[in-house]
């Protein structure tokens, strides 16, 4: 059993949460070579890092390559409903990651969680909405001197944080990651198509006989920021 902070709904889902990781491993092949190059040069030796992210197999595979680059990792979850809790248990058990996540959790939780993660006292962040930053610079301004910088993956997030930019109130800079063209096209473009189509086959499944399907054509699919 662990000793490590943590809170998640049952350690005893490590093992199905362990076969979840490596089954998306095998389809994130350049976060693996990145992770093995992480692993002989320690670029993040001792670096802490708080991430609100989604947690799910693919964080979870981030956060292990974080850490093999030597950083500090501790996590909690950015959206409840997303939280997949045998991830969250096999970070804990297995990859010694601290992590702070249970699936439908309340709001009292999600925010006591996002606390446990700031004791942490990190030198980065990892945003997805800014919740992170936005209770760092209310409820713990005495670690603000001591990060570094941080990253926000979503539009709601990075809208959030020029808005405290032009207020003055950010302080500390913040990498948009939702402009990244990469992000932008394997996510937003290509992801929203996928994701589309995926609800739409599942309701077509659902959907009482006689019903005309909708078509539509992934070029229309606008996410985040306007098509170049």
């Amino acid at each position: 059993m662990t000793t490590m902070a943590h809170d998640v709904a049952d350690l005893a889902l490590a093992q199905e949460g362990q076969r979840l990781i490596e089954w998306a491993a095998k389809e994130m092949p350049v976060l693996a070579l990145i992770r093995e190059r992480f692993a002989a040069e320690r670029p993040l030796d001792g670096l802490r890092i708080a991430g609100c992210l989604h947690i799910t197999t693919e964080t979870a595979n981030l956060a292990m390559t974080l850490k093999a680059g030597g950083a500090e990792v501790r996590l909690c979850a950015s959206n409840p409903l997303s939280t997949q809790d045998p991830v969250a248990a096999a970070l804990v058990a297995v990859h010694d990651i601290p992590t702070f996540a249970v699936k439908g959790e309340d709001s009292e939780r999600y925010y006591a969680h996002i606390a446990a993660v700031l004791e942490s006292e990190p030198q980065l962040t990892m945003d997805d909405g800014a919740d992170l930053v936005s209770q760092l610079h209310k409820d713990r301004q005495d670690l603000l001197p001591g990060v570094l910088a941080g990253t926000e993956e979503t539009t709601t997030g990075v809208i959030r944080l020029r808005a405290m930019a032009r207020a003055g109130a950010l302080r500390f800079p913040i990498v948009a990651v939702n402009e990244a063209d990469t992000k932008h096209m394997f996510d937003n473009r290509y992801g929203s198509w996928s994701a589309a189509t995926a609800g739409a086959g599942a309701g077509w499944r659902c959907a009482p006989p006689g019903s005309a399907p909708t078509s539509w054509s992934p070029r229309s699919t606008r996410c985040g920021r306007s098509r170049r």
